[in-house]
Formats: structure tokens, sequence, C-alpha cells
């Protein structure tokens, strides 16, 4: 007999796998031995009442085997280095994914990435932190891996329409990634593992015949009678290949100005601005599990936050449990903000960027910008930031209730903020429109987490790579350019996707638009 059910444990019998069999035996009144096999489905935090407990759902199978073997999360990948290549712009989600499809349906893909394999990129984050230096094309954005490396690795989507979200967990699984996270509701590698797994899914493209290029910024494309034909790095290398898939990712502002110079349409978009707030983990816990200290065996707290604020959302993004916060900025003359944690989520701090829903009608001062109004947007505030950290990747922060009250802190609480917090009138650095919003939103937050509004927190700026604020248009169901045959812009940076595994979905879903056409 195959069962499907759900029970509720504390949290230390979750930690405990040997012991499953016997819980969900005594609730089905059965002798454990019964049970031949159990195979978890999903575990997540109940936390609604001052007991918390764990709430996981499995597939039992009594008196019987399951008929079909276990599944094998590694994937077998033919040779294609002799097949029909395809150039894939970017190495981060999108992109490995991207490449990684094309393998799986015997095409060549071309891996092109402006940025460091994945560990020579550590030297260069650390001169963000210890020297204050900007290297443009490697750091927190740009590199093997993308933003998501080097920024946590949260793997929740809500995505589910893209595609098939367990093929995605299962690729990562089979490079490295605990299986865990095929189970967990939130499921989070940490950005202590992401760097191994994504080394292991460069072999992957390798060993199949695969190319990859490092240090090769894209500077140039080449267009003949309405059809890419190739690109060109800054080295004067070209690449020609019948498609490519643009994956470059939201910060990449320099590819949308080589589009705009080539005729290339794009789009402005809506998008999102604010500051991350930082709290003490063990403020979030209390609030979040109704007790302090929490129980060992419960995971650090996490929380989720959004209001409509004189009509626009207000919401928090990328919370991070257990983490810090991290310099983001991809120019020198520019502070921008985001989060990061561990696998063990272990640090006494817990942050979330708190951001405000932007349209490009909020930002119609800007229109002789065209479609890059939201970049200069963007771009003045994460200046203005820079400024009043005293033109260095320090951060202008505030405790949040000065904030609220319009008053700049005499003094900052500690901060997990490597390169140092410097106190600044962040509700002035904003424009009034967000900071009166956010002000009203830490408010209005304070009623559903009391405590959330508190002297104990701080809030840097500015938290501004969300997403992009430009969209690469594309025909909904061939995923090609409107306007360009062979273009396939995908991901963050083309608009449609946010976050890991939706970056990896779109990847994929461009991918077999490519082999579907050309193959």
């Amino acid at each position: 007999m195959r069962k499907e059910i759900e029970i509720a444990m504390t949290p230390k019998q979750a930690t405990e796998p040997s012991g499953w069999k016997s819980a969900f035996a005594h609730i089905l009144h059965i002798q454990p031995g019964r049970i031949k096999h159990l195979n978890p489905l999903q575990k997540s935090v109940d936390a609604r009442s001052n007991k918390v407990k764990i709430r996981l759902k499995a597939e039992l199978f009594i008196d019987e085997q399951p008929t079909e073997t276990l599944k094998n999360h590694r994937k077998k990948y033919p040779d294609v280095s002799r097949k029909i290549p395809v150039i894939v712009v970017g190495a981060g989600p999108a992109g490995l994914f991207a490449a990684l499809t094309l393998i799986e349906n015997g095409m060549k893909p071309i891996l092109i990435e402006r940025g460091k394999d994945v560990k020579a990129r550590k030297f260069d984050i650390a001169q963000i932190n210890r020297d204050h230096i900007v290297n443009p094309d490697s750091n927190y954005c740009f590199g093997e891996g993308g933003a998501g490396t080097y920024s946590d690795g949260k793997l929740y989507t809500r995505s589910t329409k893209r595609g098939n979200v367990n093929e995605i967990l299962s690729v990562l699984v089979s490079h490295g990634a605990d299986e865990d996270i095929l189970i967990d509701s939130h499921p989070h590698i940490g950005t202590d593992k992401l760097p191994a797994i994504v080394g292991a899914m460069r072999q992957t493209i390798l060993d199949a015949g695969g190319e990859i290029y490092f240090n090769r910024r894209i500077t140039d494309i080449i267009v003949q009678n309405g059809k890419i034909k190739a690109v060109e790095d800054k080295g004067g290398n070209r690449y020609e290949a019948p498609a490519v898939i643009l994956a470059t990712g939201h910060s990449a502002r320099d590819i949308y100005e080589l589009l705009h110079r080539k005729g290339i349409a794009l789009e402005a978009k809506s998008f999102a601005l604010g500051v991350r707030a930082e709290h003490p983990q063990a403020l979030i816990d209390s609030i979040q599990y109704h007790h302090s200290p929490r129980d060992p065996y419960l995971p650090a707290a996490p929380y989720s936050l959004v209001k409509q604020i004189e009509g626009r959302g207000v919401f928090s993004f990328c919370m991070c449990p257990g983490g810090i916060i991290v310099p983001a900025a991809t120019e020198a003359r520019q502070v921008v903000v985001n989060g990061m944690s561990n696998s063990r989520r272990n640090s006494p701090f817990a942050n979330s960027g708190i951001v405000v829903q932007i349209d490009p009608s909020d930002i119609a001062h800007l229109s002789e910008y065209g479609p890059f109004a939201g970049l200069e947007f963007q771009r003045r505030i994460e200046e203005a930031c820079w400024l009043a950290a005293g033109a260095r990747q320090s951060a202008p922060a505030q405790r949040i209730s000065d904030f609220t009250k319009g008053v700049t802190s005499s003094n900052l609480p500690e901060c997990s903020y490597h390169p140092g917090i410097i106190s600044a009138p962040l509700h002035e650095i904003l424009p009034p429109f967000i900071s009166g919003r956010l002000q009203e939103a830490f408010l209005q937050f304070d009623k559903n987490m009391k405590g959330y509004h508190t002297a104990e927190a701080v809030i840097l700026g500015t938290e501004s790579r969300t997403s992009s604020p430009i969209r690469i248009p594309r025909n909904a169901e061939t995923l090609e350019h409107i306007g360009l045959q062979g273009l396939y812009p995908c991901g963050e940076g083309a608009g449609y996707s946010g976050g890991i595994v939706s970056s990896a979905l779109d990847g994929v879903n461009c991918a077999q638009a490519v082999v579907k056409k050309y193959r």
C-alpha cells in the first residue's frame, strides 16, 4: 500500500531521520516494520503557535516495496564537442543551466563570462571589503556563478509555472548540493558551499565538450540582415554561432548600452529600491518562534513582510537569517548592499532588503533617458550613498527608530557589514516617495512582528539591485528577441526572472527554444 501523509514533529525529532518511520507508524497505529520504505517529500517549520513544530510530508510504502528504484540525480551528458555551437553570454544560473540543457539536447555551448572563475572571484570580493576597490568585471555580481553564488544561494521560488523546479534542484544535488534542498520548503545552499557546486557544473560542461571562457567581456554584437551573426569580446576575439543566449544578469549596464547603440529594442519596466535592514538574530527568533532563546534544533528564523503604502508595495527581499550584509557595487563611485548566509546560518545577525516598488511613472522626471531612466535613477542614489559614506565602500546607515523619526543617528549598533557603516540621514538621501513609504512600512511591520521597529536595528543604503529596470523584449512563444533573429534574452538581466531558480528555469526554457529551432 502506498500512502502519502504529513505529521508534526518536534524540532529534535525532525533532525533524526532514523526515527521517522517510528513517528509515522505511531500516527498510523501500525508497527514500524510494516513501513518498507519512506520517501520524504517536504519539510517545513510551523511556528503558528507558541510550540513550534516541524511538519514532515512523506510517501510511505506499507507492506510492500516501491515499484520504482530511487531516482539517480546524476544525468548522463553526451559528447557535444563536434555539435552545432550556441553562444551563451554569462555564467550565472541562467547561463549555466542553459549550457547544460543545450548539452542534454546535443548542442555545444560556448560559454563566455566577463568575470573570473568562482575561486578567483574570492580575491576581488576580499579587495572590496578590505581596500574598498571594486573590480568592474569581478565582484559580488559578476563572475562564474553570478550574483547568487556569493550572496546566499536561496532556492525558493514561486515561479513553478515556468518549468520543473525539482529538476533544477536535482541538477544542483548531482553537483554536490545537500539532498535536503529537495524537501525543504525554503531550500538554501549557502555561500560557503556554492563555489564547489558551481565548479562541478563547469567541469560537467567541459567534460561534455563545451567551451568556457573567463575574463572576456562582450563589447560588440555583429548583426547582418536582421540576424545575429557573432559577438566580440574586449580582446577582439570573435565567436560565431547561429544563436546567442544573452544571460548577463541585472547589473550588466554596459550590455544594455551596447544593445541600444546597435538599435536593438529595449523597454523600461518596474523595479524596486530601498535599504537593507539588520536586526539581532536573537530578536527575530524571539518574535517568530515566540520564545528566547530558540530551540537549538530550530534554524535561524526568517521573515517575510509586505505592505501596500500609498499605492506601492513595500516588501522584504532576499531575507538572510543568520547572515551578513555585503558590498555589491559593480562600478566605482557607488555603494550597493546585499545580503548572504553560509549554510549553517550562524551569524548573530538577520538582514533583509526592504524595498519600494517603483513604476516608470514614478521617475517621469528622468524621461529624457528613455529606457535608461531606471538605470539613471539607480546610479544617482548609489552615488549619493557613496558620497555620504566618505567616497568609500562604507555604507550610510541609520537606526530604524531614528529613520522613522527623520533624525540622524548619534551612534550606530554593531553591524555585520565588513567595510563599515557611517551615520547618515538616509531619510534625506532617498527620494521622499521612497523614504516616506519606508518610514510608514517600518511602523506597519511592527504590527505584524512586534519588536521589529526598534533602536536595535539598523538600515543601510542602498538596496538597488533587486531586479533590472530594463527588459529586453522577446517573443512569448519562441523566446527570440522581437527584432533580432537568433538572440535569446534570458534571465534577470533580460527582465524575465528574479532569483537563482527562476533564472535557471528561464535558462532551460531559452535553451530548449534554441534546440527546437536550430538543432
